[in-house]
């Protein structure tokens, strides 16, 4: 077994030491630290100065949904404690996103929207698309319910190492039980046979929202994020319009600290803390607790020492490649919506750049814009300059008159800290089971691997941030 190096006592480094370090800049990462913030605990929050090099944009989740109190969305950010000044600025929108097939551009969303859209372009008939989402948002709201009401995530001390609960096991709280009896799981039977036009849109759809490599997605997972679309998308008015920066003030006022690292780094352990050195620093920055929130296989090749066994987590096997422009948002379609998920031949695996996410931030100026398209590869794929180029290719034909308008931006490409690096679970893990976040209890070590709630996406981000802050922070109270 390796494990982490001590420091001896003859060695001369300057300790500095919080209750929590978090390694990587990741979503679930900012809301685990929030959490445990909140419980008085010091968190010192470290990221890979080219995560923070790169467009703000390349971090904030495609699609937002859930804005309302009851949801996912709006309750985590009461529980985090969020401004009500911030809170407000978050706005439901019939629309979620865009759909372009090469005969159709569906705008999906709340249930009369997408009904309209699937008749209208020949999908689906009424009656079927009406029947269809109807047991669709009935599938997503036991999910959510269960997403609420369940445990998530635990820790080895709280709950013991036993077999994985799936959240079908876990009780209601008592209010829902008041309210309701438990809707059926999974996919509804009316969406598993849908036209095979519509399928091969859900299925796509599906795709571009998790943070899966490639593996199949539970039909849990499926349902809730299928089903959350028809509640509308989510946007951020005013301020700054970025969720990450939301997060941040929010961990920054309650005393969390942030800190750049650019060099090589090692986990140590200090006094049986585990700690990081920093390059050729002569400081030692150390936690009663160290949470991992990037991929640990991606940890593993960064790091400047023999990797111990608590970084053998999944691999890392595809992917997500980010091509970034700049210009006037006069050549964009009025009718293109901010998220949008291209499947350039529906008759062609939904894989590489013929499903293509597309991404538009409105800039600084008045007529400006950001467009992020982007591409799940395997790693061992072609160099990803070469992908690039075919989705700046592709991009052009989808955008006929932005030749000469639309510049490329390069993009930094960390080697640890990304939200592109994409990993699966193992066999029978993620949503709807229980996921452990310890990986190590001497040195006290958690990870916060987004593979395993990633069928679920950005909700799947949340869940596992703020169950995973709470569990540590009841481990470290």
């Amino acid at each position: 077994m390796r494990g982490l190096p001590a420091i001896a006592s003859t060695e001369s480094f300057r300790v500095r030491r919080w209750d929590a370090v978090v390694l990587g800049g990741a979503t679930p990462g900012l809301i685990a630290a929030i959490c445990l913030a909140k419980r008085g605990a010091r968190v010192l929050v470290l990221e890979e100065a080219k995560a923070l090099a790169g467009f703000q944009g390349l971090r904030e989740p495609f699609l937002m949904t859930g804005a309302e109190s009851d949801q996912v969305l709006g309750a985590c950010l009461r529980a985090l404690g969020i401004p009500l000044i911030d809170q407000r600025r978050l706005v439901s929108r019939d629309l979620a996103l865009q759909v372009v097939l090469p005969d159709a551009r569906l705008d999906l969303g709340r249930p009369h929207l997408s009904i309209d859209e699937l008749t209208a372009w020949g999908l689906a008939k009424p009656e079927v698309a009406r029947a269809m989402l109807s047991a669709l948002q009935e599938a997503s709201e036991a999910e959510r319910l269960a997403m609420l009401s369940g445990v998530v995530v635990r820790s080895g001390r709280r709950l013991g190492r036993g077999p994985r609960r799936s959240q079908s096991e876990v009780p209601l709280r008592a209010r829902d039980r008041a309210t309701r009896l438990p809707p059926a799981r999974g996919l509804p039977a009316e969406v598993t046979a849908a036209p095979p036009r519509v399928a091969t849109l859900l299925r796509a759809v599906c795709k571009t929202l998790a943070h899966r490599a490639g593996a199949p997605i539970s039909p849990e997972a499926q349902a809730r994020m299928l089903g959350s679309l028809l509640g509308g998308g989510a946007l951020l008015g005013g301020g700054d319009g970025w969720l990450r920066g939301m997060l941040r003030r929010r961990l920054t006022s309650l005393f969390g600290e942030f800190r750049s690292v650019a060099g090589p780094i090692r986990l140590v352990t200090v006094a049986q803390q585990p700690g990081l050195a920093i390059g050729d620093s002569d400081e030692i920055w150390a936690g009663r607790a160290l949470v991992l929130n990037a991929p640990r296989a991606a940890l593993a090749r960064a790091l400047a020492q023999e990797v111990p066994d608590l970084l053998r987590g999944p691999p890392v096997t595809h992917n997500r490649v980010f091509l970034h422009l700049q210009g006037p948002r006069s050549v964009l379609p009025e009718s293109m919506s901010d998220s949008l998920v291209w499947l350039r031949d529906p008759a062609l695996p939904l894989e590489g750049t013929n499903l293509i996410a597309i991404r538009c931030f409105a800039g600084r100026g008045r007529d400006a814009v950001d467009v992020l398209a982007s591409a799940v590869v395997p790693v061992d794929a072609a160099r990803e300059g070469a992908v690039g180029d075919e989705i700046e290719r592709a991009l052009r034909d989808l955008l006929p008159f932005s030749e000469g308008s639309l510049v490329r931006v390069p993009t930094p490409q960390p080697s640890w800290d990304s939200d592109a690096l994409l990993s699966d679970s193992e066999p029978g893990a993620g949503w709807p089971h229980e996921c452990d976040v310890r990986v190590s209890s001497r040195p006290l070590v958690y990870a916060l691997e987004r593979s395993w709630l990633g069928g679920l996406g950005f909700e799947g981000d949340l869940l596992l941030g703020w169950r995973g802050g709470d569990a540590i922070a009841g481990d470290l109270s």
